[in-house]
Formats: structure tokens, sequence, C-alpha cells
């Protein structure tokens, strides 16, 4: 066995390659990105989407009680960059036109619409009221939000309202909805004043990447300025998300929500459209029916801090720091855990494996923070932070010159191997049945996999064969179906392929092992 003065300096070089890679991971995640402003002090916005919630709260509250004094300081910040809101329902809204008018905001008042009609006629009746009293800050009414789209009017029904309202208020009157439907339901654009219509590439069934968005925004702008023409278009509903899973060629950033922004409103003030942004903050309550997508649509997120959308430098990860400093004391861990390297071999392999180990905790620990919505994900999400830990000690001990507590430790976590891979092999069945079966708002699990697809397909153990084969043939046949749901160009599905095919090598090589387990 090599002296460790001779495995010293390999040592070192290891750990300095090994940190450089760790750092640029998350600087390369976290750098500032500059693009130019879309709004400052001395340039307002049209409009933004507002909906009153603290990040503890949803519409499904009960009992629904809203916060006067945070929807007083919100109003306050949203009139620094814009000059009117957009709201969505009168529930709970009644003082939104009163605290507008302080705050210099002009108003484009919502009533929800739904399928029970003793609530719809509440709503629609308070809109009257509120917009008949309010005729300084009141811009417009809007009746009904996206209400063809779940379903739960027909286009006669909702033409109905838009007329008794239109008959009793003197401000003019639209309705909200995605482009489509307005083409589906060819009875409503005679009945509005304007028509609104939501751009969302992201959501779009043929989802558009950043690159592609803007010139989709515009091509279907164009098309209903010259089809419903006199009538105005307002884009009542436009932005880009900032966390969550990628569609097609779709991906949610930072960056990438505010070079949507930035660029809409460029293109929006060069053509003269009218426009609503979606929306003013994170609402984190909307994870639970869109998906963690569904939370990140804010310009401020839901502490109301500025997520440099509008203006500035903007980071994708601007805790990357923080995440750094973790991977670096994990390392150290790591390291401090196996001591001395066993051999020549494991003096390079020993900082690389602690640094994969570091960056692919910090990378599930952060989807996670943003992704987990209910308790049962959240365990979720700990049992495999646990598992990965428990791996990572396994394969540094592997590498290690092992005596004493540390070869005491190794023989329990070998004698244990199997329950490792069975455990890891389960989880990537269970998650690959997800993102074949129900995978539109679930994020890939890539980063919770990637340690023990490696280390057990460089270290492969015996286990009970009947459940490895199982659990290899569960994984590797989703691997081109969701692939094929997803599309070629997913860079976070060929991700999680990749990880996939080598859990699947893992557990066939545990199969090719001499010593085999029987099953039980």
């Amino acid at each position: 066995m090599p002296s460790s003065t001779r495995l010293l300096p390999l040592y070192l070089i290891a750990c300095l390659f090994a940190l450089i890679g760790l750092g640029s991971l998350w600087y390369g995640l976290g750098k500032p990105v500059h693009l130019p402003d879309a709004a400052s002090p001395t340039h307002k916005l049209q409009c933004a989407s507002y909906t009153p919630f603290d990040k503890d709260q949803s519409p499904f509250d009960h009992p629904f009680r809203l916060r006067p004094a945070r929807m007083d300081a919100d109003l306050a910040l949203l009139a620094e960059r814009f000059e009117c809101i957009r709201t969505y329902s009168m529930t709970g809204l009644e003082a939104i036109p009163g605290l507008a008018r302080k705050h210099g905001l002009k108003v484009m008042l919502g009533a929800w619409v739904n399928a029970n009609p003793v609530d719809t006629d509440k709503e629609v009746d308070a809109l009257i009221a509120s917009a008949n009293a309010n005729p300084d800050v009141v811009s417009a009414v809007i009746v009904g939000n996206e209400a063809l789209l779940r379903k739960e009017v027909t286009g006669d029904r909702l033409a109905g309202l838009i007329a008794r309202v239109k008959s009793q208020v003197k401000v003019p009157v639209t309705y909200a909805d995605v482009w489509e439907f307005w083409l589906q339901h060819p009875q409503i654009a005679p009945e509005v004043d304007f028509l609104t219509i939501h751009l969302l590439p992201y959501w779009e069934d043929d989802p558009r990447g950043i690159d592609d968005a803007l010139a989709h925004v515009a091509d279907v702008r164009r098309q209903f300025g010259a089809r419903f023409a006199p009538k105005d278009i307002l884009i009542g509903e436009t932005g880009w998300p900032s966390e969550g899973r990628q569609r097609e060629t779709a991906t949610p950033s930072r960056a990438n929500e505010a070079r949507f922004i930035r660029g809409f409103v460029a293109l929006a003030e060069a053509n003269g459209w009218r426009y609503n942004l979606i929306e003013a903050f994170d609402q984190p309550w909307k994870r639970a029916s869109e998906g963690a997508v569904g939370g990140y649509w804010g310009l401020y997120d839901a502490d109301r801090q500025d997520k440099g959308v509008l203006e500035g430098p903007v980071s994708n990860l601007p805790y990357w720091p923080q995440w750094w400093l973790a991977g670096v004391l994990l390392f150290a861990a790591t390291l401090l855990l196996a001591g001395r390297p066993g051999n020549r071999h494991a003096a390079t392999l020993l900082p690389l494996l602690a640094a994969l180990g570091a960056a692919s905790l910090g990378l599930w620990g952060e989807l996670v923070r943003t992704n987990a919505r209910f308790t049962g994900e959240w365990v979720w999400a700990g049992w495999l932070a646990g598992l990965n830990l428990v791996v990572l000690a396994h394969g540094a001990l592997a590498l290690a010159a092992r005596g004493g507590w540390r070869e005491r430790l190794f023989a329990w976590l070998e004698r244990h191997a199997r329950w490792w891979l069975l455990a890891a092999g389960f989880a990537a069945a269970v998650s690959m049945l997800a993102m074949v079966f129900d995978p539109r708002y679930r994020s890939f699990p890539t980063a919770a996999l990637v340690l023990p697809a490696v280390v057990y397909l460089a270290r492969p153990v015996a286990a009970p064969r009947a459940e490895i084969a199982l659990l290899a043939l569960i994984v590797g046949a989703g691997i081109a179906p969701q692939l094929f749901i997803e599309g070629v160009n997913n860079v976070q599905a060929w991700g999680w392929a990749v990880v996939s095919a080598a859990m699947v090598a893992a557990l066939w090589r545990s199969l090719r092992k001499n010593q085999e387990v029987p099953s039980r």
C-alpha cells in the first residue's frame, strides 16, 4: 500500500479540482445576468395581476380572511412601478378601489365566474356596485377569468352575464381567457367592449421556448388585432415562470422570466399594445394545483422581495453562495469521515465522490425548497436526502484505508448494502412511473438519484434478484416513453433519462454479482 506521504500530492490536486468544480457549478447557476431594463422609478409599466395573499394564505382558507395592511403595503409597492392593477374576484377585495385611489393606481376590476350561479351572481352584483361607486379608479371590469377553459359556464351563459353587466355600468366591460377560447366561442367577442386574451407561451399545448416566445406572442396579438378590429385587444396575462419543470423547450428560470418580461414590454411599447403582466407576487398556494411552476410567476417573491425581473442584473439562484458553503462543508465532512484514501486510485476518486455528493444533495435541496408542497412530499424528499447521505458514506468508506471505527461502520454499511440499492431502485421506479403516467406538474428528481446510480454502478452490490430485476424493468421500460412525452429537446428529461439508464445499469450489475442473495 502506498504511503500517505506519496498519496498526498495526488489527493490534494484531486481536492482542488473537486472544489473548483463545486464552485463553478454554483456560480454558474447563480451568476448575475445583465439585460436591458423594463421599468424604473421614472418609467412605469401599464398593469400587473394582483392577488392579495401572503405566502401562508390561499383562497381556500377557512375562515377566509384577507389582511388589509398587506393589501395597503402591496399597492404602495406596486404603485412605484405600475399604473394599474388587475384583480380576479370581488370576495374580500372590497377595499381595493379605495387603496388604489390612495396610491394613485387604476384598477381593472374582476368578478370570479364559476359553475355556481349563486356565487357568480354575488360576484357580479359586487362588481357592478364597486364600478359604479368608484368611476375615478375603475378603468374596466372583467366578467370572469378562464371560465370557458375550465368548462364551468357555457358561452351563451357567459354572454348573458356580460350583457347584464354592460347594461348597468359605464366603464368598458370585457372577459378574460386563453386566446384559443375566443376563437372557440365566437359569441363572446360581440358582447365585450374589448377582448382580453391570455398569452402564456410556457403553458401552450405546444410550449414555446424562451427564444421563440416573444415571436409567438406577437404573431397571436397581430392575428387578433386584424380579426377583431376595430375592437381593441388587451393582453390580459403574459409572463414566464421563474421556477419549475421544463416543458419541451420552455425552461423556467429567473433569467428567462426577466428576458421575457423585458423583451415583451419593449415589444408592446413599440407596437402600442395594452397589456397586463402576470403577476405581481409569487403565489405559493397555486403549487397545489399547478405544480411548483404555478407558484413562481411573480415579479416579486412571496416575501415581496424584488426578483430582479424588471430592472438590474438578475440571478437564477440568488442563494448560490449559501449552497456553495453548504457543499464545501459536506465535502469536508465526507473526507473527514473517510480519512486516508486506500490507494492512488482512491486518492483521485474520493474527492470527486465527495464533490458529487455535495453537488447532488445541494441541487436536490434547492429543488425541494421550491417544489415541495405537502407533508408527504417533504417526507419523501427527506428520505431521499437521508438515503444519499448513507450512500455517500458507504462509497467514501469503500475508498478509504479503513481501521477501527471506520472499518466497523463500513462493515455495517456493506452488510446492508442491498437495502441501499433496493431503496434507490424503488425510488427510481416510483419516480419513473410518475414521470410517465402523471408528469405535467412534476419536476425531474434527477439530483436525488445520480449519486446512488453512480456509486452502485461503479461498485455493484449483491441484492435479491427478483426485486432488482423488477425495479430494473420498470425504470428501463419508462425511459423511452418519458422522452417521447417530454420531447427530445427537453434537456431536463434527457438528464433524467441518463440517470435512469445509469440506475438500470447499476441494478443489472448487481444481478451479475457472483454472490447472490435469494429472494424472500
